[in-house]
């Protein structure tokens, strides 16, 4: 983009996906503002899932005069050729429930959206199926809302497990708002040693995964200008 435009909007799930990201920035209430260059960069998280991203997308769109609109977070490989923590731009998302197709970016990999946490079972069917090599829970959903908006539509995401990492069932412990419910969480974990040692490697693979992903995010928001 050679002239200054409106807002850059980024939309994100958890707050560890951004906070490298806006370090610095401004905060007003569950919003983030920062700049790149001439334009204004405005970001958000309210949860996992669909809805969660849609409520994001809508406080963004909300502050006004937004013309792109970026999904990032973390994603799971379905690929042995991605591994954490390695970040990458998303040039295809596919809606798995639908089937729909959004582009994104004008390179980059192609990415599937499913309504809940993946296992090793779901990424298998997943790479099988759609010839896509990552998997989240909010890309299609924000890729929607821009369609719907005529808004600009990117993607950016890391990775924080790889094909065959057998993760617990997450979906048990995420609320309707998409919000993990941690003290249940944590509960849990307190009762099976066995995911001990998982749940620190998930932990070190989405810290490290969080900072690729800033560092390609604010590399594209650097020649954005």
């Amino acid at each position: 983009m050679t002239d200054p435009g409106g807002r850059i909007g980024i939309v994100a799930a958890l707050p560890s996906e951004l906070a490298r990201l806006v370090r610095g920035w401004e905060k007003r209430g569950n919003l983030w503002f920062g700049r790149a260059g001439s334009r204004e960069v405005v970001a958000a998280c309210a949860g996992m899932g669909a809805a969660a991203a849609v409520r994001a997308a809508q406080s963004i769109v909300a502050a006004g005069d937004l013309e792109d609109i970026i999904s990032i977070g973390y994603a799971g490989s379905l690929s042995c050729g991605l591994r954490p923590p390695q970040a990458c731009a998303i040039r295809e998302v596919i809606d798995a429930g639908t089937g729909e197709r959004y582009s994104a970016n004008p390179e980059g990999q192609r990415l599937i959206t499913l309504d809940h946490v993946a296992g090793p079972e779901d990424k298998r069917r997943l790479a099988e199926q759609h010839k896509a090599v990552l998997v989240d829970m909010e890309a299609a959903a924000v890729a929607r809302f821009a369609r719907e908006h005529g808004l600009r539509f990117l993607c950016f995401k890391a990775v924080s497990d790889g094909p065959n990492d057998k993760l617990p069932d997450f979906n048990r412990f995420t609320g309707s708002d998409g919000q993990l419910r941690l003290p249940a969480l944590t509960a849990w974990a307190a009762l099976h040693p066995e995911y001990w040692r998982i749940f620190w490697r998930l932990g070190q693979n989405s810290r490290r995964a969080a900072a690729e992903l800033a560092i390609l995010v604010s590399r594209f928001l650097g020649r954005s200008q």
